[in-house]
């Protein structure tokens, strides 16, 4: 099973494979994948298989000086386990997690049977049935995890979540917007305040895959026991900026914003829906804006413009909050229509 190009892995992934009993004494091949801003990722021939291994970075590779604690890979393994708990098949399968070495082996799916989401909506492709079941899923997880409040001492990660997602997203915007950094520092109040299921923390269409089965959830780096309405906001952010990157699609945005949304709500059984949707509807301006001025913009929104956009309605949004994620939805299409 050997490809072309295969190199020898890095000494610490095959350490970690010798060391969890995944792979042998030889010398063991593979060839880095792509994307990996917070993690070197590879996939692996064991001998018996391919596999895909990965590694946290104590330093993300983005151009603000970003530092995040290395053991949260532990997390990710634990996600991914009561995820497909939920949803069987909605996240790949752990194969095993060295701590000491910081790597994470788990099953690899084959490129030719799957669809990242994220160069889909790119294509222009958002339909709903996709979106819907994106929505669905995170909500059965989310109901799920909810329902074992047990779970929260697997995930006693605040300070990891707090140091690569509240504070490069929300408070390092908050220091670019000081007249709305009381509203931005409020959002991460009361997100900090809701411990009530298992967060992914980066639920973005890059991170899924579209299968046969369904969505495939990856890189739960973040996860965390917190809020369920920062997955669902962090989710539907992005279908709202990828107006912005393919504009002759944005209709299909906004139904797909919409269907994920419903199908999302449609689950939520552990607290009311109307006091997630508030919470979401509020959060979801503090992300929008910090995709363009935190520490981790999104890379195709390269002109002043299309950023000025964003800040428009977001700013509009943090001074004058909306309860329903619909309104969201609406005000970003009346700006995007002026």
């Amino acid at each position: 099973m050997i490809a072309a190009g295969d190199v020898a892995v890095p000494a610490e992934f095959a350490q970690a494979l010798r060391e969890m009993g995944l792979a042998g004494s030889g010398t063991l091949l593979g060839a880095p994948l792509t994307g990996g801003v917070s993690s070197d990722i590879w996939r692996i021939d064991t001998g018996q298989g391919l596999v895909c291994a990965k590694r946290a970075l104590a330093k993300l590779r983005v151009a603000a000086d970003w530092h995040a604690p290395i053991e949260r890979n532990l997390y990710e393994a634990r996600w991914m386990n009561v995820a497909n708990e939920a949803s069987p098949g909605c996240a790949p399968r752990v194969l095993g997690q060295h701590a000491g070495l910081g790597v994470l082996v788990m099953s690899y799916l084959e490129p030719s049977g799957y669809s990242l989401w994220k160069q889909m909506l790119r294509d222009g492709r958002a339909d709903t049935p996709t979106a819907r079941r994106v929505g669905s899923v995170l909500g059965r997880i989310h109901a799920y995890s909810a329902a074992r409040p047990g779970l929260a001492a697997e995930f006693a990660t605040d300070t990891i979540f707090f140091d690569i997602r509240l504070e490069p997203y929300l408070l390092a915007t908050a220091r670019r917007h000081p007249d709305v950094a009381p509203a931005l520092e409020r959002l991460v109040e009361v997100t900090r305040s809701q411990a009530l299921a298992m967060v992914h923390g980066d639920v973005s269409p890059k991170n899924i895959l579209i299968g046969p089965q369904g969505p495939v959830f990856l890189d739960a780096e973040c996860a965390w026991w917190g809020d369920p309405a920062f997955d669902i906001a962090f989710c539907l952010n992005h279908l709202l900026l990828k107006c912005l990157w393919n504009p002759s699609a944005a209709e299909a945005y906004r139904s797909a914003f919409e269907a994920l949304a419903g199908a999302y709500l449609q689950a939520v059984d552990w607290e009311p829906r109307a006091a997630l949707e508030a919470r979401a509807a509020a959060l979801l301006p503090g992300l929008l804006l910090a995709r363009v001025d935190g520490k981790s913009p999104v890379e195709y929104l390269v002109e002043e413009t299309q950023r000025q956009r964003v800040r428009r309605v977001a700013r509009a949004l943090l001074q004058h909050p909306v309860d329903r994620l619909s309104l969201v939805n609406a005000a970003w299409h009346e700006e995007l229509a002026s």
